[in-house]
C-alpha cells in the first residue's frame, strides 16, 4: 500500500514539475483529468490488493436484483465478481395454535437454512444450486429419523446467448406463481408460505428437463419448459403436493409442459400468467392442468400482491371414485411500511392478507372437500434489508374447525 501511495505522488510530481517547464500554454484541466485517472487507478490496486490478501473476491447480495425471476440471493451467481458464488437463506419459527375442538399446538423448528452454491465456467455458462437443509436435519443422537430433510432443491446449468433467447438444463423451480421461484423470507411477509403455496402451487416445486427464457420484446419475458410430471395422488388436500419428484430419482417420469409470461412495463408492476400440463398417473389416461395469474405491485411503502390459480384433472373417475377433479384457491397480501413515512432506512410493513383454498373442490364421485379460509394480521421488521423479523396472527375456518395461530419468526439472505 506505501508503495502504491508512493508512485501516485512521484506521478504527481512529476506531472507538476513538467508543467513549470512547459510554461502557462499547458492544459491545466488536462493536468487535472491525469491526476483523476492515477487516483482511479491507484484504488483499483488497492482493491485488488485487498482480495489479494483475503484470498476471496465476494460480492454482496442486492436485495433489487434478480436473474429471470429468481429471488435476489438465487441470483447472486449470476452478478459475481468471482467465478465461485455463496449465497442463501434461512428461517427458523415459533408457532402456538389454538382450536376450537381441543387440538393445540405448539412449534418451535429450525425450519430452512439453504446454500446456494454457484459457478461461473465463462461469462455465458453458469451452474446455479440449491441445496435445503429442513426442520434442523434428519435424525436425533440414536439415529432415529425425526422428519427433517436434506434435498437438492435446483442443480443447473445456464447457457446465455442474448437477452431474446437462453437455455437452462437440470432441475429446476417451476415457474409458478409468485412464491415458487422467489421463496427466500425476506419476499413475502408472512411467517409461512401461502396456502396457496403449499396445496395448490407445491413450493418448493423443482423438476427437471430443459428450458428456454427470454425477453419477447422489452418489459414482457416468458419461459418455456419441457420437465418430469408431477405423479399425482388419488385424493386429499396434499393430492398435488404429494406428487412432486422434484430431484429424487425417478425410473419412469412422464414429460410435463410448462410456459409463464411476466410483464413489467409499468413501474412496480408485474403482472403474469403461467401454464402447466402433464398426464396425472402413471399408466392412466388422464391429465392435470394447471394455471394461475399473478401481480406484484409496490408503489413508495405500499405493496399489494397475490394468486388464484385452478387445477382441473381429466377422466378424474378412471384413476378412482373419489379422485379430485378439480382444485381452486388463491390469497390477497396487502401491506404499507410504516418506517417510508420517516426519514429511517429501516423498513416496519404492516399486512394483512386474506386467503380461500380448496384443494378438493370437485371429486369424480360429486363431494368435495371443506374450504380453508385464512386471515392473517401481522407486522415485519427489517432491520437490514437482508434480515427480517415476522410476527403475525392468523386466523383460520375450515368445516366446523377454528384455528388461531400466533406465530414469530426471523429469516435472512445473503
Amino acid at each position: 500500500m506505501k508503495t502504491i501511495n508512493t508512485t501516485l505522488a512521484l506521478s504527481t510530481f512529476l506531472l507538476l514539475g513538467s508543467t513549470a517547464y512547459a510554461g502557462e500554454s499547458t492544459d491545466m484541466q488536462a493536468l487535472k483529468k491525469e491526476v483523476k485517472e492515477l487516483r482511479e487507478m491507484t484504488q483499483t490496486l488497492v482493491d485488488e490488493t485487498s482480495d489479494l490478501k483475503t484470498g476471496f473476491n465476494y460480492t454482496v447480495v442486492e436485495s433489487e436484483k434478480s436473474h429471470s425471476g429468481l429471488g435476489s440471493a438465487a441470483s447472486k451467481v449470476y452478478y459475481s465478481k468471482s467465478p465461485l458464488s455463496i449465497g442463501g437463506y434461512g428461517e427458523m419459527y415459533y408457532s402456538d395454535a389454538k382450536t376450537n375442538n381441543n387440538a393445540d399446538k405448539t412449534t418451535l423448528d429450525v425450519y430452512r437454512f439453504v446454500p446456494y452454491i454457484g459457478y461461473k465456467f465463462s461469462d455465458n455458462i453458469i451452474l446455479n444450486t440449491e441445496i435445503e437443509f429442513e426442520h434442523g436435519g434428519v435424525a436425533n443422537e440414536s439415529g432415529t429419523a425425526e422428519g427433517g430433510e436434506v434435498i437438492v432443491e435446483f442443480m443447473y446449468l445456464d447457457f446465455l446467448i442474448n437477452k431474446h433467447a437462453n437455455i437452462r438444463v437440470g432441475n429446476m423451480l417451476m415457474p409458478m406463481g409468485l412464491i415458487n421461484e422467489r421463496h427466500e423470507p425476506t419476499l413475502f411477509t408472512t411467517v409461512q408460505r401461502p396456502n396457496t403455496s403449499k396445496y395448490l402451487i407445491p413450493s418448493t416445486w423443482h423438476e427437471s428437463g430443459a428450458m428456454v427464457y427470454g425477453e419477447i420484446i422489452d418489459n414482457l419475458s416468458y419461459k418455456f419448459a419441457a420437465v418430469s410430471a408431477l405423479q399425482t395422488g388419488v385424493s386429499g388436500s396434499s393430492w398435488l403436493r404429494s406428487g412432486r419428484g422434484g430431484s429424487f430419482k425417478q425410473t419412469d417420469a412422464n414429460m410435463a409442459f410448462v410456459a409463464r409470461v411476466d410483464y413489467t412495463g409499468i413501474n412496480g408492476l408485474l403482472i403474469g400468467a403461467s401454464a402447466y400440463t402433464a398426464p396425472s398417473v402413471n399408466g392412466k389416461s388422464s391429465t392435470t392442468n394447471m394455471y394461475d395469474v399473478h401481480v406484484d405491485y409496490k408503489n413508495s411503502g405500499a405493496r399489494v400482491y397475490g394468486v388464484y390459480t385452478q387445477t382441473d384433472r381429466s377422466d378424474a373417475s378412471d384413476i378412482a371414485a373419489a379422485a379430485v377433479e378439480k382444485a381452486q384457491g388463491g390469497f390477497i397480501n396487502a401491506s404499507f411500511d410504516v418506517l417510508s413515512l420517516t426519514s429511517m432506512k429501516t423498513q416496519l410493513p404492516i399486512f394483512v392478507q386474506y386467503e380461500s383454498i380448496n384443494p378438493e373442490e370437485e371429486r369424480a364421485d360429486g363431494t368435495s372437500g371443506n374450504r380453508l379460509d385464512t386471515t392473517t394480521v401481522g407486522i415485519n421488521y427489517f432491520p437490514h434489508e437482508q434480515v427480517v423479523l415476522k410476527l403475525d396472527y392468523a386466523m383460520a375456518s375450515q368445516g366446523s374447525v377454528d384455528t388461531d395461530t400466533a406465530s414469530v419468526s426471523m429469516g435472512f439472505i445473503f
